[in-house]
């Protein structure tokens, strides 16, 4: 481009307007996420005030601030209300920087971690667990945990190994993830069908995935692992965005491809590991969040990675909301939700997805 062409104008005036858009969107979905927080918090089947809800947040902030607040509107909303809502935001950040990393590195808008089997294999660890009291960590919520994220793991392995072969392709890889989640499913069923009629329900009730039994301690976990993640994602995020032009041009640009992919892919596993351990496995937020972003923001990882850990903390609150209150008292379990939800929409966005590339052939 000459200076002085109008050109020139015309591609800063976009560049401007593309910054201006990508930047109101997270703005906004950060918003967003500090309002449904706000608004969660104060749902629930106790009859508790909004306004008390928000006075037992402050006594446990500023303790003695408010004396009008009793012992159990404190022990629901900072035991029972808190930690669920939280683990809403973080959770859903998690999978949704999971999500984001595996469809970028393998090419593949459809490639998440739970389609590379660490939730079968979470599933299988905690099924030991629940059907036959066999765990790392004894039985009870900390074994569940434990073993659920051991057993994740191993998909985390197969996985790597698999992307050190050479001819090994973006979509091989998807295929290896497939493979072994077809392996722990099958070998959970298969427990599932010589245990005993209560633990099977509470096995299939963690696989569907709930936030009903998140206590306080989990969440640091969760937020530790999710904002590392993202961090570390973020350092990566120009790698990763040359890398989209094929492997051969990014190794011709000074970018280690292999140690990116594999780098990228421990740290999304690792994510949805950690989460599903303590929520079991809460599906689609992981695939929906970043398709949702990319509307908005493009394919730039230095701004997919934070829209996507926005509207996923923002897709995980809402449906949180849905499942307390739909059927109150009775609360659903949120992976449910998120399923029935996104389903749906997932089928709108590749529908108008598609739309819109036949307008621009036409």
């Amino acid at each position: 481009m000459i200076p002085g062409d109008p050109s020139v104008s015309t591609e800063r005036y976009r560049i401007a307007r593309m910054f201006a858009r990508r930047l109101a969107f997270i703005s906004l979905a950060a918003v967003a996420v500090c309002a449904l927080v706000g608004i969660s918090i104060t749902v629930g089947t106790s009859g508790i005030s909004a306004e008390d809800a928000y006075k037992a947040i402050v006594n446990w902030v500023l303790p003695g601030t408010f004396g009008d607040v009793s012992d159990q509107t404190m022990r629901i909303v900072m035991n029972l209300r808190a930690p669920r809502v939280l683990m809403a935001v973080f959770a859903g950040a998690s999978l949704a920087i999971g999500g984001c990393i595996t469809q970028s590195l393998l090419k593949n808008p459809l490639a998440t971690p739970y389609t590379l089997g660490v939730s079968s294999g979470a599933g299988f660890g905690a099924a030991l667990v629940i059907l036959l009291g066999a765990g790392i960590a004894g039985a009870g919520t900390e074994g569940i945990i434990a073993n659920a994220f051991v057993f994740s793991l191993i998909p985390v392995a197969v996985v790597v190994a698999a992307s050190r072969f050479r001819n090994m392709t973006p979509l091989m890889i998807v295929l290896c993830g497939v493979a072994m989640s077809y392996v722990f499913s099958a070998s959970n069923t298969i427990f599932q069908f010589f245990g005993e009629p209560s633990a099977v329900k509470s096995v299939v009730f963690w696989m569907v995935g709930d936030l009903n039994e998140v206590v306080l301690w989990n969440v640091p976990y969760v937020a530790v692992v999710a904002v590392g993640a993202l961090v570390v994602a973020m350092l990566l995020a120009k790698d990763m965005n040359i890398m989209r032009m094929g492997d051969d041009t990014a190794r011709g640009l000074g970018v280690n491809t292999d140690l990116v992919r594999t780098s990228g892919l421990v740290m999304a596993c690792l994510l949805t590991a950690v989460t599903v351990s303590f929520t079991g496995c809460i599906g689609f937020v992981c695939l929906l969040a970043p398709q949702i972003s990319r509307i908005f923001v493009g394919g730039e990882m230095q701004y997919l990675l934070p829209a996507s850990a926005l509207t996923g903390a923002a897709l995980l609150s809402v449906a949180d909301m849905v499942a307390k209150t739909v059927f109150a008292p009775v609360m659903l379990p949120v992976g449910a939700v998120t399923a029935l939800v996104g389903g749906p929409v997932l089928i709108l966005l590749l529908l108008s997805s598609v739309s819109a590339s036949a307008g621009v052939r036409d």
